[in-house]
């Protein structure tokens, strides 16, 4: 598969100042490689995209790609609520040399069915990369349709996959039962994993995944294999992992937890705010099984 199955959104470091920590941000995209991830997304919405600015966001792209090579898949996010924007933001980020980009669905300005076949056709056109779109209701205030994103597939063959946060599998049925034959059907929720394989969906683009690579990589093998048993055990003993890193504003948990376990990573910009004291506590007692020997 292209951009593989198993994707980590990866946060962005930040320095005690606030500025990117490129340095960090490498090494941190090599440890999740070898950690069992096929590749990362980097500035999605763990990255903290909306608050990094675009020259940041190149860079990061360049730095990423630079240091992961041919070792894993660097998807940058090149979407936003602006059409213009997400058209140029994509084409710089071909420049930097990344092997995709995701696209969200526009946020905010709550786009109708043809906006969205308007805003996806014009970044399609744009670039010869291939395109995830990115379709998170929760977040943007607008659901693509399963007939919109069908005809988007049918238009545009670098449309080549979605990374789906509805939490609706009803629509991730109708979605895979209309799906192009090549197109890729990522889940974007982590405690939806399992399940989206269970009704024929390919991968996961991941939070917990900065910890649990390797038992998510066990669970895809086991549910390959028909061992439906040993996947539905370790998806049962992952979920209070989930609970925790969800339990308020995504990255704020999981950025707390790589802080914890030695990652130079910083805290998030604002409007984001800090760590929950309570949240602490509760999710540290789940760390020391994902901590490495060194950092």
């Amino acid at each position: 598969m292209q951009l593989g199955r198993l994707l980590t959104a990866m946060i962005t470091p930040f320095t005690p100042s606030g500025d990117v920590d490129y340095e960090e941000a490498g090494r941190l995209a090599e440890h999740l490689i070898a950690l069992g991830n096929d590749g990362v997304v980097v500035c999605g919405t763990t990255g903290e995209g909306p608050a990094v600015e675009t020259d940041e966001k190149l860079k990061l792209f360049e730095v990423v790609k630079a240091r992961l090579g041919d070792r894993g898949s660097v998807i940058a996010n090149t979407g936003s609520n602006n059409t213009r924007h997400s058209v140029e933001l994509t084409r710089e980020a071909a420049k930097a040399g990344v092997d995709g980009v995701l696209v969200v669905v526009p946020y905010y300005n709550k786009p109708t069915q043809d906006g969205m076949l308007r805003h996806f056709g014009a970044v399609a056109e744009s670039t010869e990369l291939p395109i995830v779109i990115y379709n998170i209701p929760g977040r943007t205030a607008a659901n693509m349709l399963p007939t919109t994103l069908k005809t988007l597939q049918d238009r545009f063959p670098n449309i080549k996959g979605v990374k789906d946060s509805t939490g609706d599998l009803a629509q991730m049925t109708a979605v895979l039962r209309d799906r192009r034959k090549d197109f890729i059907f990522y889940s974007g929720d982590d405690p939806l994993f399992l399940p989206v394989l269970a009704i024929g969906g390919d991968g996961l683009v991941g939070v917990a995944s900065h910890l649990c690579a390797r038992q998510f990589k066990q669970m895809m093998q086991a549910f390959g294999a028909g061992d439906v048993a040993r996947a539905s055990m370790i998806h049962r003993e992952l979920a209070p992992l989930f609970s925790a890193l969800f339990a308020t504003t995504s990255p704020i948990p999981v950025k707390w937890a790589m802080q914890q376990l030695g990652w130079r990573v910083g805290g998030c910009r604002p409007p984001l705010g800090v760590m929950p004291d309570d949240l602490k506590d509760r999710l540290s007692g789940l760390l020391d099984a994902y901590r490495p020997a060194t950092v």
